[in-house]
């Protein structure tokens, strides 16, 4: 193999190139910062750039490089937020999905991939490890890949793998086309997300949603405290499988205590799929070369058509706010986009159509600041990313509702019946004067 230096990779990057990296601690900083430095060199203008959810280091967005770095972002992270709502980087209102097909349709166009992959194996192949969302799809556009190898990058399985051909210096991609690569050996270690301690709020939120979860089913699993606190609580399960966005160190109990076996699954039996991982080192080093899980690209995994194969799929998801009909805000807060659409929709519809599936919004009752979450009617300007039509379990840490089949008045009273017992004669008042009940 051989291998260059990150500043002679990215001097193949060209005035006006479309740039796609993946999500999560898979973003190649080192490759990154070599692309800004260029830019701090005068080398670089109009350079478009799209990607997931990402976490460190993102000087790309900073103010002095808004004539030169353009982010479409197809989910926003906290270091491109402020960005974002400055109106220097913008968003791409999405299902996951879609992005692949959005690659593969030139309707996002791609020019160059850069990516964090592991040490070749004996087998000349690199593996994408914990991110592969929809890079499948874009290096298939692309025209060049740039690839930082990185030893600390665990080897994981399914579209994470890379085949290098003509000794490191072609790729072959998931439709057989061969594209250049160019590798940069860096190694540092991965953005470690241990999960953080949980409060009662959450244990109690877990708890009711754990109740809903028959044994043999399949989880969907968000990201935050929520989910940890709802798989804490399922160590008395059993047959449960996984097919997910994406997948947290709490998994390992389950999987060790044999609770998580995937018996039951029509898609991939046996296994957990999922197109990101989001952990610790621990959770690193367990799924390196670890059999028992798939990295998929997001086309799959979000698809709608195949997770509904599975059977009694749980589709955890969570809301910044719920109106009294049950219309699901989960992007933005009012006009300002906070995250993204992200895969809940594609999972809700999953769920709504998988033989014993339930879709599930779990979140607390009150904001941060004290502020209802269910309220009369969303915040002017706030997206609906889940439709009412879709929208079953609402569960908070004060109970768990089931919408389905029930009237706009019947709604109504079951949401408030879960709200935070403050907020509840308030929302009764509302609802009234809004002619909802």
């Amino acid at each position: 193999m051989k291998y260059i230096s990150a500043q002679e990779a990215v001097s193949h990057i060209h005035d006006g190139d479309n740039l796609h990296w993946p999500c999560v601690a898979g973003a190649p900083e080192h490759l990154i910062e070599a692309l800004v430095a260029r830019a701090d060199n005068g080398e670089l203008h109009n350079i478009h750039i799209s990607h997931l959810y990402t976490e460190g280091y993102a000087d790309y967005v900073l103010p002095q490089y808004s004539e030169i770095f353009h982010l479409d972002s197809f989910f926003v992270g906290g270091n491109v937020r402020k960005a974002t709502h400055s109106r220097q980087a913008d968003y791409i209102p999405c299902s996951l999905s879609e992005t692949s097909r959005m690659l593969r349709s030139g309707a996002v166009p791609c020019d160059v991939v850069l990516l964090t992959v592991s040490q070749p194996d004996e087998q000349g192949r690199v593996s994408l490890g914990i991110a592969v969302d929809y890079m499948p799809a874009a290096m298939e556009q692309a025209r060049l890949i740039i690839a930082q190898v990185n030893k600390y990058m665990p080897f994981t399985y399914g579209d994470a793998v890379i085949e290098l051909r003509q000794q490191g210096t072609m790729a072959r991609c998931k439709n057989g086309r061969e594209v250049p690569i160019l590798l940069v050996q860096h190694d540092k270690e991965l953005i470690d997300s241990a999960p953080m301690p949980l409060t009662e709020t959450d244990i109690a939120i877990g708890r009711h949603t754990a109740q809903l979860i028959p044994d043999g089913a399949t989880l969907q699993i968000g990201i935050g405290n929520i989910p940890t606190a709802i798989l804490s609580q399922l160590g008395g399960h059993k047959d449960l499988g996984v097919h997910s966005e994406m997948i947290s160190d709490d998994v390992m109990p389950l999987v060790e205590q044999g609770v998580i076996n995937g018996r039951y699954k029509k898609t991939d039996p046996g296994k957990m799929a999922a197109m990101f991982l989001k952990g610790s080192r621990k959770l690193y080093d367990f799924v390196d070369r670890n059999p028992m899980l798939l990295m998929d690209e997001v086309g799959r995994t979000n698809s709608p058509f195949v997770i509904a194969q599975n059977p009694k799929v749980m589709a955890l998801n969570s809301a910044i706010e719920i109106d009294l009909t049950g219309q699901v805000c989960a992007d933005s807060i009012g006009t300002r986009i906070f995250s993204g659409s992200g895969g809940q929709l594609d999972f809700m519809l999953g769920a709504t159509y998988s033989e014993g599936g339930k879709p599930i919004i779990a979140m607390s009752s009150l904001t941060g600041r004290g502020q209802s979450k269910i309220v009369p009617t969303l915040t002017p300007g706030a997206g609906v990313v889940t439709p009412r039509t879709l929208v079953q379990w609402v569960v908070t840490e004060h109970g768990a509702v089931n919408l389905y089949g029930k009237s706009i008045k019947e709604r109504a009273r079951l949401l408030i019946g879960i709200a935070d017992p403050s907020c509840q004669d308030d929302l009764q008042r509302q609802a009234k004067e809004k002619g909802i009940i």
